[in-house]
């Protein structure tokens, strides 16, 4: 059953968010990319240190979790977001669509008037486009240089 809230933002009845909390990095979501075979970002590369994101959850388990990166420009960054590999029901995709909704709806109530992401999973683009994101350059290389070295 879904629910219309204000910015066409659709709730799924039965699912929670909530803001990350200091111990979901290590104790969920680090768990989770290395159980997907992605190599966990660096914990001080993510917005608050690995709080500025949300999890989404039904019935006390945790489903998908993401970041919003917030810059002095118009846009924003939503970035890594990762789902609980063992979470198996057929609301999986929906959960993923309402987290990204989410931090869509968040940037745009800070102001922002744009969202960027980068992708490279099929299945993710596709819950993007489901969520009104178009597609920009395509087979593009994420390069990060570390300043502290």
């Amino acid at each position: 059953m879904r629910l219309k809230v204000k910015h066409n933002l659709t709730i799924f009845v039965g699912m929670d968010i909530r803001l990350l909390k200091e111990e979901d990095y290590d104790n969920t979501l680090v768990k989770w990319w290395k159980t997907w075979r992605w190599t966990p970002p660096i914990k001080d590369l993510l917005p608050d240190n690995g709080k500025g994101g949300i999890m989404v959850s039904k019935d006390g388990v945790d489903i998908c979790a993401g970041f919003l990166f917030l810059t002095n420009s118009k846009t924003a960054w939503c970035e890594y977001i990762i789902s609980n590999f063992e979470y198996k029901e057929d609301d999986r995709p929906e959960a993923i669509e309402f987290l990204i909704n989410t931090l869509s709806h968040m940037a745009k109530d800070k102001g922002y008037a744009y969202v960027y992401v980068s992708l490279k999973n099929n299945p993710l683009i596709d819950r993007y486009t489901n969520c009104g994101y178009i597609k920009g350059s395509t087979n593009c290389t994420e390069m990060i240089k570390i300043l502290n070295k």
